[in-house]
C-alpha cells in the first residue's frame, strides 16, 4: 500500500541492499543532509541523465555536506553496471520487493500508450540531518532538477545556521 509523505514528516526507516554487495540504513546517514531520489530503471536515457547531473554537482552537494542516494528496483548487480559504466560515485539502493518506493509513496499506476501498469515515479526527497522530510519533489523532469535539488540544500544550511 503505497502512503503519502509530507515535508515535515520524518523519513521513513529502511535498510536495503546497494552496490557492490554493501547494505545502507537510513539511520547510518542521520547528521547529514540526504538527497533520496527514486528513479525507473538503470541505463535509460532519462535516468541516465540524471544520474550524470546528480555527478557533476557531487562537489557542490559534498561541500554542502549532503550525501546523494539513488533507488530503482534494478538488482544490485545491475546497479553495479551501471555505476562503472558512467562512473557513478554515490549509492545506489535496490528496492526489487518495491518496499521502499512504497513508504515513500512513488509505487504508482502508470499509463503507456493506454497500457496501465505499476511504477516508479521519479521522485527526490530531501532529508534533514535530523531525518526529517525537508523538501519533495514528484514527478520530476529531469532538466534543471539538480539545480532546484542544491538549492534547496543550500536553503537548508542556511535555515539551520540561522537557528
Amino acid at each position: 500500500m503505497t502512503t503519502a509523505i509530507e515535508a515535515g514528516s520524518q523519513a521513513p526507516a529502511f535498510t536495503a541492499p546497494t552496490n557492490d554487495g554493501g547494505s545502507l540504513s537510513l539511520d547510518s546517514l542521520r547528521g547529514k543532509a540526504v538527497v533520496l531520489y527514486f528513479y525507473p530503471r538503470d541505463d535509460t536515457p532519462g535516468c541516465t541523465r540524471e544520474a550524470q547531473e546528480f555527478t557533476e554537482a557531487l562537489p557542490a552537494f559534498a561541500a554542502a555536506g549532503a550525501e546523494i542516494v539513488g533507488v530503482s528496483k534494478d538488482t544490485a548487480a545491475k546497479h553495479d553496471k551501471f555505476r562503472a559504466k558512467y562512473g557513478l560515485p554515490f549509492t545506489l539502493v535496490s528496492d526489487a520487493d518495491s518496499d521502499i518506493c512504497e513508504r515513500y509513496g512513488v509505487w504508482v499506476e502508470k499509463k503507456n500508450y493506454g497500457k496501465t501498469y505499476m511504477g516508479i515515479e521519479r521522485a527526490t526527497f530531501l532529508i534533514d540531518s535530523d531525518g526529517t522530510v525537508s523538501k519533495i519533489w514528484r514527478k520530476v523532469k529531469v532538466p534543471g532538477h539538480v539545480d532546484a535539488v542544491l538549492e534547496a540544500v543550500l536553503a537548508l544550511n542556511a535555515e539551520r545556521n540561522v537557528r
